[in-house]
């Protein structure tokens, strides 16, 4: 994908949350409009570093051209360059499979704003870039009633969506994470904001479960008050702390290589 695919397909998303929706305020859109621009930075470096991965993969493959040539003229056994050739053969391989997880990875989050587009200009939903992960948010407003961890009707057309939307991404583990703010809640049902955030976390995963989305990919986490996105000391900050998010899960072969720790602790 080039820079301009990826500045057209952000500026359709910037005008779509530019839109007053029923599940955030104003002073909320105008928060959005800061982390528009934040994950327009986020898609851009991962279309840079695919530049920049083919770069180094044209660049080390002339290397290794040049490397024989030189090795040969300084007399090296056909063994050894042998090795060294396969060894610059394997560094190849493996630039050549960073470039083509990252452009995976890059589509894979494309694919997911496009999708989301109509819920996001309806206000139902808000897409962020967390720790390199892509988050899909939904506020408690729309999902729940205060205190409750049963899904109102609005909560429930809006997951149906959420849901066939999820369903068209394959491969991807989702992980459902129930966040509350920092007041806390004391009930029969939920003595703690953790009971809260992690039921209403379960009550969102069996939906999904229920209308479509493969059980297996899917699982539920409660935060609780531990994660804001705003500052609780104002009712906007404490109401976009109150939501539920769904997090693109990395796939295995995206998170860092530990093997050698294994064989370390071996030796």
């Amino acid at each position: 994908m080039d820079h301009r695919t990826v500045r057209h397909t952000m500026a359709v998303l910037a005008c779509a949350f530019l839109a007053i929706g029923c599940g955030y305020s104003e002073e909320e859109m105008q928060l959005e409009r800061d982390r528009i621009d934040q994950l327009t930075k986020e898609l851009g470096d991962l279309s840079t570093k695919h530049a920049e991965l083919e770069e180094r993969f044209k660049a080390v493959a002339s290397e290794n051209a040049s490397l024989n040539d030189q090795l040969q003229q300084m007399g090296m056994s056909a063994e050894d360059s042998k090795r060294r050739e396969e060894s610059m053969r394997q560094l190849i391989e493996q630039l050549r499979a960073k470039e083509q997880q990252a452009q995976k990875r890059l589509e894979t989050f494309r694919n997911m704003l496009e999708k989301f587009n109509k819920m996001i200009a309806s206000g139902k939903l808000r897409v962020r870039i967390v720790r390199n992960r892509m988050v899909v948010e939904l506020s408690e407003n729309i999902l729940f009633d205060s205190g409750r961890a049963d899904l109102k009707e609005e909560g429930q057309s809006a997951l149906q969506e959420v849901a066939t939307v999820l369903q068209s991404i394959s491969d991807r583990q989702f992980q459902i994470a129930g966040h509350t703010d920092d007041v806390p809640i004391k009930s029969r049902r939920f003595p703690s904001n953790w009971h809260l955030a992690t039921a209403r976390a379960v009550t969102v995963t069996e939906f999904l479960a229920e209308n479509g989305v493969d059980r297996t990919r899917l699982s539920a986490a409660g935060y609780a008050e531990t994660q804001p996105v705003a500052a609780n000391d104002t009712p906007e900050g404490r109401a976009q702390n109150r939501r539920i998010e769904i997090v693109l899960m990395p796939n295995l072969d995206e998170l860092p290589d530990l093997s050698a720790l294994k064989e370390d602790k071996r030796s």
